[in-house]
């Protein structure tokens, strides 16, 4: 069989840089849970209907079809969700009578786009998402929650670069649209939103050309766009620009409480910036807005958003907004195991290689192994009865610490490999240092 080709778009982990990504979601999970939120997972597909009755995601979606499929469409009506907001809004939808509300959900999935891969970008994904739904009603400062538990979550992750997270309000953006007159703020919005991408007079070209606006309101449009603020006063920035409206009163009260309530979170690695340049470019969004960047690492866009939505769900008696933030695991790790040398100090679990002196003995092997498990320490038996010093270099060649030796009058040696100390131990005592008992995530390389 010839050497497979990799499948672009689609990360495979080596088993070493697979214990930082899960690493990230151990740690967002306690962090998740430490804040009240419940843990779901939802199916994989959903009905084409439901993938695109919101936004521009068409093109994105992977169809599910068997290989004999006789439908006249080709397909089964199914594909693979792109993201996990859709997918909530449905469950929350067919679960309703059997959940409290305000529901918290934390949910971290795979997820599948049908996108060019590039860096940061891939066909096959892990999101980690929060979400807090509401019946009929869901108050402002549960979206003060979502950015304070996220940025919580993004601080707990140590390796992680400094991090910028960039806050709007669409309900600002919409009503400052509204008092210049503008008749489709949607298309407005969704050009605005290319800023990060394109040249600020290529934007205003579209919005002449393909919004129809005149060149005075599309300056207004852009002006308002560049106000950026660690504090609340891109209020009086904004009012300045003379545009008045009840939407963009509501607008500026609802982000000015929420860049306060998170002022207590800045710090030298986090930024919380009011940016009335994003927008999000899909078009359930309808209050608050989220990106995050992280420093020295702008070119990856946005590694976590989301914002306020409040009528993705609704089954005709009852609608359920929500507010909610997702950061794309894939998205973060994938680029900076490769650009930092990310890696785990050792490449297996196990803390602990028990020496096998001959097949006879293998049984008081796996008796020592069994006795250090039942205390919750990660070991394995060496593969086969080596020299002691092929013994050693297996468990160096995959990073494990120690070794075990049993003597032959039936006592226990353990030894350090990375410093040749080696010291009596009883299996039923013995605990390696709080360090050694798992694999941590370190730098290989400098960033």
């Amino acid at each position: 069989m010839a050497k497979p080709t990799p499948l672009s778009g689609f990360p495979e982990l080596l088993p070493e840089q697979r214990v930082v990504e899960q690493q990230v979601v151990d740690t967002l999970r306690r962090t998740f849970e430490l804040h009240g939120f419940a843990g779901i997972e939802t199916r994989a597909v959903e009905p084409l209907d439901q993938l695109l009755r919101k936004g521009d995601t068409s093109k994105e979606v992977y169809l599910l079809r068997r290989l004999h499929e006789e439908s006249p469409e080709g397909h089964a009506g199914i594909g693979l969700h792109f993201d996990l907001t859709v997918p909530f809004a449905r469950y929350v939808l067919e679960n309703a009578g059997k959940l409290e509300f305000p529901f918290r959900r934390y949910q971290i999935q795979k997820a599948w786009r049908g996108e060019r891969p590039q860096e940061g970008r891939y066909r096959e994904f892990t999101q980690a998402d929060i979400d807090i739904i509401g019946r009929d009603v869901l108050p402002f400062p549960h979206d003060v929650e979502v950015t304070r538990v996220m940025v919580d979550a993004l601080n707990r992750l140590d390796f992680l670069p400094g991090f910028r997270l960039q806050v709007n309000n669409r309900k600002l953006i919409s009503g400052f649209y509204a008092g210049l007159g503008i008749a489709d703020g949607d298309e407005v919005m969704r050009l605005v939103d290319k800023l990060d991408k394109l040249p600020v007079e290529k934007v205003r070209a579209m919005l002449v050309a393909d919004a129809g606006l005149d060149e005075t309101t599309a300056d207004r449009v852009l002006s308002l766009a560049t106000i950026r603020s660690g504090d609340d006063s891109f209020v009086d920035a904004v009012r300045a620009l003379g545009v008045e409206h009840e939407l963009l009163d509501t607008g500026l009260a609802e982000l000015g409480e929420l860049v306060r309530a998170c002022a207590d979170l800045v710090s030298d690695r986090v930024r919380v910036e009011a940016d009335l340049s994003i927008a999000r470019g899909l078009d359930y969004y309808t209050g608050t807005v989220f990106e995050t960047r992280l420093d020295g690492y702008e070119s990856m866009g946005s590694i976590c958003s989301g914002g306020r939505y409040d009528a993705l769900a609704s089954d005709g008696r009852s609608t359920y907004p929500g507010v909610g933030i997702s950061l794309g695991v894939s998205r973060v790790v994938v680029p900076l195991l490769a650009r930092t040398g990310l890696t785990a100090t050792r490449k297996v679990p196990s803390a602990v290689v028990v020496a096998l002196v001959d097949e006879e003995s293998r049984p008081a092997s796996e008796a020592v192994a069994t006795a250090l498990r039942a205390r919750g320490i990660p070991c394995e038996v060496a593969a086969s009865a080596q020299k002691f010093g092929k013994q050693i270099r297996y468990a160096e060649r995959r990073g494990i610490p120690f070794v075990w030796f049993a003597d032959a009058d039936g006592g226990h040696q353990v030894k350090d490999i990375r410093t040749g100390d080696q010291q009596p131990a009883d299996p039923a005592e013995w605990t390696p240092p709080a360090s050694d008992l798992h694999a941590a995530v370190v730098r290989s390389a400098p960033a």
